[in-house]
């Protein structure tokens, strides 16, 4: 009966080969991580998948304030005509902003958007605070929720409300912003890299896909199972553009006045998508380790015959002192428990039974690998840290390998039209920087620019659209 159950737990997951969105779909609603609400393109986050949120958020937190940043709050709501006082931002954001019209019964003076993000609010804000260059720099960092009205809307990757954070800076000088801007951007990339074992790709965003109102906008972009992109966090320099308009000013060390220069950078919690994505399979989540809400399960085997439940209790004890531990000793049969938390991507599966208390060692299953190995009990706390670290490792560098066989070079139309069609990932490519190249390239394919990399390569000399003279470097790709 148990095989029948753990047959059906699997069986609930459509195979990611077969419909890679109904996988992507099956997997958040079946490993609790997210449900649908009665809000139209809104989720309700579940415990285990806002656990993982809050251990994001916790790396993250820490290593921005390690950075000197501060966390601040903002209202939610937004005057319109603070809206509009930066006329490319407001344009931007337009056809996504949420108003409010009315408070109670009584119609407002002036409409509130539901903010789609704060820089007019913090601009407001720091030309209120600052008077000297002895204010500067601020480095604020707010945790929240925004509102962008998506017309086609996902769990995690894109609701009409999500969570996020969003920082935003002000400098003496631009030297001091860019600088700033490329700080936060690495350590986007290296939370990504060192928290979620997802390898990313840096670089700078076209004009095209830059922020609104934005001199430049910088991007980690990391590849999922199915061969699309996913921008994973972006960071913004805005110049002086937001300081003239809501005229942030300071006297410089010469009694001169100047105008600050500004930055801002996000992520969301798009980034649990990106887990899912990227790691997972058919039987359920891959958590990476240093991410996951449990980190270790201890399933008694016949934990009904004497001393099995005290010894895992005992097993339990210890470990809470170095991992996050959950100790099962429901009624549920043990192969429904390994099916429940493979579903779940529990990285360690730590299985002890009475034939393994009489040698004094349990068995250890690894959730990236489901490999086996048996461990001494005398030494299991660093034996299990060992293995998670190493499970890191080995998620991280299955991640980067699965990105690079599935990156691909073109040099003309014709082999970037084949590769769009017939091998889904990255495509790098060399470009005029022509926005008309750019918007043929995705009006033929349905391939985007998603960034201009640091480390650039001279792939051919010539735009893979017009074969005029290149100017960059390029990675498209279809993307979420």
């Amino acid at each position: 009966m148990a095989n029948e159950k753990d047959k059906k737990l699997v069986e609930a997951i459509t195979s990611m080969d077969e419909d890679f969105a109904q996988w992507y779909t099956d997997i958040v609603k079946k490993a609790e991580l997210a449900d649908y609400s009665s809000v139209k393109g809104c989720m309700i986050i579940r415990p285990y998948g806002y656990a993982i949120w809050e251990n994001i958020q916790k790396d993250l937190d820490a290593r921005f304030k390690a950075t000197g940043h501060e966390n601040v709050y903002m209202p939610l709501f937004i005057p319109e005509s603070l809206l509009r006082k930066e006329a490319e931002h407001v344009e931007g954001f337009a056809p996504e902003v949420a108003w409010v019209t009315h408070g109670g019964s009584e119609q407002l003076a002036e409409r509130l958007c539901v903010r789609p993000t704060s820089e007019t609010l913090f601009c407001e804000h720091f030309s209120k605070i600052v008077q000297s260059y002895k204010d500067l720099p601020k480095l604020y960092n707010q945790w929240c929720s925004v509102v962008r009205w998506e017309k086609t809307t996902r769990p995690f990757l894109r609701t009409t409300e999500f969570l996020w954070q969003e920082g935003h800076t002000i400098h003496a000088t631009a030297e001091e912003a860019e600088e700033e801007t490329i700080r936060m951007l690495n350590v986007y990339a290296q939370h990504c890299e060192e928290v979620l074992a997802i390898p990313v790709i840096k670089g700078r965003k076209t004009d095209k896909e830059k922020f609104a109102g934005a001199q430049a906008t910088y991007t980690i972009e990391s590849l999922m199972h199915d061969g699309k992109a996913l921008q994973t966090g972006t960071s913004h320099y805005f110049g002086d553009n937001f300081a003239r308009a809501f005229n942030i000013r300071y006297l410089d060390k010469n009694g001169q006045l100047q105008y600050v220069h500004e930055t801002s950078w996000g992520v969301t919690t798009r980034l649990i998508g990106a887990v899912i994505m990227v790691h997972g399979d058919n039987n359920g989540l891959k958590l990476p380790p240093r991410v996951a809400p449990i980190q270790v399960v201890i399933v008694p085997i016949a934990q009904h015959k004497e001393g099995v439940l005290d010894k895992a209790n005992e097993l339990k004890d210890r470990l809470s002192k170095v991992v996050r531990v959950k100790l099962d000793d429901s009624d549920k049969m043990p192969g429904w428990k390994f099916a429940e938390y493979e579903m779940k991507g529990v990285p360690v599966r730590l299985e002890v039974g009475p034939k393994d208390i009489e040698k004094n060692q349990v068995v250890l299953v690894r959730r990236d690998t489901m490999e086996k190995i048996s461990v001494s009990m005398d030494n299991l706390e660093q034996e299990v840290l060992k293995l998670l670290d190493d499970i890191h490792n080995n998620m991280l560098e299955m991640a980067r390998k699965n990105r690079d066989e599935h990156t691909y070079v073109a040099t003309n139309m014709e082999e970037f039209k084949d590769i769009v069609e017939n091998k889904p990932g990255f495509i790098k490519a060399m470009w005029c920087g022509d926005r008309a190249c750019e918007d043929k390239i995705k009006e033929e394919t349905g391939a985007t620019s998603r960034c201009i990399p640091f480390e650039q390569e001279t792939l051919s000399d010539k735009c893979v659209c017009c074969g005029k003279p290149a100017k960059h470097m390029v990675y498209w790709g279809r993307a979420y």
